[in-house]
């Protein structure tokens, strides 16, 4: 489904409604709209628009504390500007404390603007004066979190940022063509390209020019930059420093949520691996050598390089620091503080308790036991004793990402794991959270599995799941790569620089799917479609008790059931919680200019996979997967929840509004399983053998052409 301009205004219009004390009109949301996009343009370079420029200059934020709900917020933020602090052009990473607290901040400025001028006027001025990566990370967290931002659609982070998720030889041919050929016409390969008039070029996954290891030949999975956007933007939305008086995460089971987000990503990543001959994914010990090297194939906009790790790397040389100082680097130490962490985190599994600060006992085996682990391992402001317990994700990461120790907190050259954008690059990013999955399941396997009975759904039954034929293939995706190199102000003002990439993607055919109900009576009901594996590598059955873990939902919806029989049909393109690819930048701009009839996802105002990742990739033989659904009584999500209209459907980050039900996320797979038979027996389900095929594009679409025609 698409949204057009007017509908895209309507829908903000809604949430306006939300919040009566504010009165915006259409086209105020439209001029926010473009207002936000030109704050996202050549971000490593100062704005060159001529009212950035006179606001940057008149605005100051010592002469507008009044004009801040929190008046000391913005004088605590004045006070440590004064101080310095991490200059423009250095290399800015939220896992590291100094640079985090600098972007917190920042963020709290732009947060507590008690309107949308002041806000945009300290957005400019930060535009100009703050380093990129703070300034960035900062303002997307505000915008998605401002109640007058709310449903603003941030530009794609890979065309804002492209030194994120495009090889550095790809950055360098965007070089060498502005340097070199911009201002002699647009090239021949951009005319003969849809009259595209600019300059594309091709790019290739981290491997073309060094392999490390047989797992970098997933990297079409894994560098995927709607994958990593989806990654990126779900920590926009959810930072994990986020909470308490800044923001309210009550309604949003924030801890279940954040083990579910990483326990779906690694089912998914372990179906492309089943699909490319891999099996499990590794585990490791941090006394023995890290087997899984990994080349990253990126460079800084500094134009340094990001660091490498070799093949069998010894984790404990991280605390070397070959004759330098260490100062106040706290993650020399990294390889300590994660084993003492992992260590109270088992102790705590084990005990079914944990020490909040003041020494009290929270149980663990309570109803809100998995969202209380789950916020005290991402050590958010929600976890019991962040302290005791630890940021255990900050110090692996740089302890797996093997990047050296800087010799100041300003001059440092982060590992792909220290960055949102770039971390599922990295195998090793697949590693450490499969432990922290395991410590899940650790905890799972002290709760009582589900019955017979617990499952059932009484007078209700499935008899019968059919799938359109499943085929993957890979297309070119087209993203605008401009803003990765650096333009004069005349340029810059009118926009002339056109340079794109273009890149193969994983996708798949569109299908369509039908589940047959049978049901006594007239009832609402809960559906989860989930796809899992059904063989390992080496073709051997898996046991649903063993293989829980493996299944990705693709699919949940409430679904009113009418006496008798039911045809449920669904389409891929109505799948949960997976969007489209994001609306590129430039057809966002000119959608907010023209007011033309360019269209733009509907879920882009939120988070979500990309649907094209929806099936891992086939063979061409086929290879056997299966899904399982289950059809369930109706619960009402029992916390607040955002009311929705139907012309504004994204949940408001905080409400609940993503729940569709009460039951765990997962379910029914949230417990152990002791008897498999269980789940086959339940008549309201249903598992249904399913091949995906692999072709190429030009098959797909001379058999799409042929069956149009018939």
């Amino acid at each position: 489904m698409k949204l057009t301009v007017a509908v895209m205004v309507a829908g903000l219009c809604a949430l306006a409604l939300a919040y009566p004390q504010q009165t915006i009109t259409d086209e105020q949301r439209i001029e926010r709209q473009r207002d936000i996009l030109r704050l996202f343009s050549h971000v490593n370079q100062p704005s060159y628009y001529k009212d950035h420029v006179e606001i940057a200059k008149s605005y100051s934020i010592h002469g507008n504390y009044e004009h801040y709900t929190k008046p000391e917020v913005a004088k605590y933020y004045y006070r440590i500007y004064r101080y310095g602090l991490l200059p423009r052009g250095e290399i800015f990473s939220v896992f590291y404390e100094e640079h985090l607290q600098q972007a917190i901040a920042l963020y709290r400025l732009f947060y507590y603007a008690q309107d949308y001028e002041t806000f945009y006027n300290t957005a400019v001025w930060a535009r100009q004066y703050v380093n990129e990566g703070v300034y960035l990370y900062a303002l997307s967290v505000a915008i998605v979190h401002r109640p007058d931002t709310y449903g603003i659609i941030l530009p794609p982070i890979y065309e804002v940022y492209p030194y994120y998720f495009y090889n550095s030889e790809v950055i360098q041919e965007a070089y060498r063509y502005k340097q070199q050929y911009y201002g002699q016409g647009y090239s021949q390969q951009g005319q003969q390209q849809g009259g595209y008039n600019g300059y594309t070029i091709n790019a290739n996954y981290s491997g073309y020019y060094l392999n490390l290891h047989p797992e970098q030949s997933l990297s079409y999975f894994t560098e995927d930059v709607g994958l990593n956007a989806f990654y990126y933007y779900y920590n926009i939305y959810y930072p994990y420093w986020l909470g308490g008086e800044d923001y309210d995460y009550q309604h949003e089971r924030r801890g279940e949520l954040y083990y579910y987000l990483y326990q779906q990503v690694l089912a998914r990543y372990y179906l492309e691996r089943l699909s490319n001959g891999f099996g499990e994914i590794p585990v490791y010990n941090y006394e023995v050598p890290f087997e899984t090297g990994y080349y990253a194939s990126l460079q800084y906009p500094n134009g340094l390089q990001f660091p490498t790790r070799p093949n069998y790397a010894h984790l404990y040389e991280y605390f070397y620091n070959y004759g330098q100082r260490y100062g106040n680097n706290k993650y020399a130490y990294s390889y300590t503080h994660v084993q003492d962490y992992e260590r109270r985190i088992r102790d705590a599994i084990d005990r079914g308790y944990v020490y909040t600060q003041e020494g009290q006992r929270v149980n663990l085996y309570s109803e809100q036991g998995i969202n209380v682990l789950g916020n005290l391992i991402q050590s958010n402001p929600d976890s019991p004793n962040s302290r005791y317990y630890g940021a255990l994700e900050v110090y692996a990461r740089h302890l797996l990402g093997y990047s050296y120790q800087p010799l100041n907190q300003y001059q440092v050259a982060p590992s792909a794991l220290e960055h949102y954008e770039t971390s599922l690059r990295d195998p090793a990013f697949y590693q450490f959270y499969k432990r922290i999955v395991l410590y899940f399941q650790k905890y799972q396997s002290h709760l009582q599995a589900y019955t017979e009975q617990d499952l059932i759904y009484q007078g209700v039954e499935v008899t019968n799941v059919e799938f359109d034929r499943l085929v993957t293939y890979f297309d070119y995706f087209y993203s605008d790569l401009s803003n990765a190199v650096y333009v004069t102000p005349q340029e810059y003002d009118q926009d002339k620089v056109q340079i794109r990439v273009r890149q193969q993607r994983l996708n798949h055919r569109p299908f369509t799917y039908k589940i047959y109900v049978s049901s006594d009576r007239q009832q609402q009901a809960s559906v989860r479609v989930y796809l899992g594996p059904k063989y390992d590598e080496y073709g051997r059955y898996i046991n649903i008790s063993q293989n829980r873990l493996n299944f990705v939902q693709v699919d949940h919806f409430t679904y009113q059931l009418q006496s008798g029989q039911n045809v449920i049909e669904r389409n891929s393109h109505q799948t949960y919680h997976y969007q489209n690819d994001r609306t590129s930048y430039r057809q966002l701009y000119q959608q907010v200019l023209g007011n033309s009839q360019v269209t733009v996802s509907q879920n882009e105002a939120y988070y979500g996979l990309p649907r094209r990742l929806l099936l891992p990739r086939g063979t061409y033989g086929g290879l056997d997967y299966q899904f399982y659904v289950i059809v369930s009584p109706y619960v009402p999500y029992q916390g607040q929840q955002q009311q929705q209209s139907a012309d504004y459907p994204y949940p408001r980050i905080g409400s609940g509004g993503q729940y569709l039900d009460n039951y765990p996320l997962g379910y029914p797979f949230d417990r152990p399983i002791h008897y498999d038979q269980i789940y086959h027996n339940i008549p309201n389900s249903y598992f249904y053998t399913a091949r995906i095929y692999h072709r190429e594009v030009d098959e797909i679409n001379s058999s799409t052409a042929g069956n149009q025609q018939e």
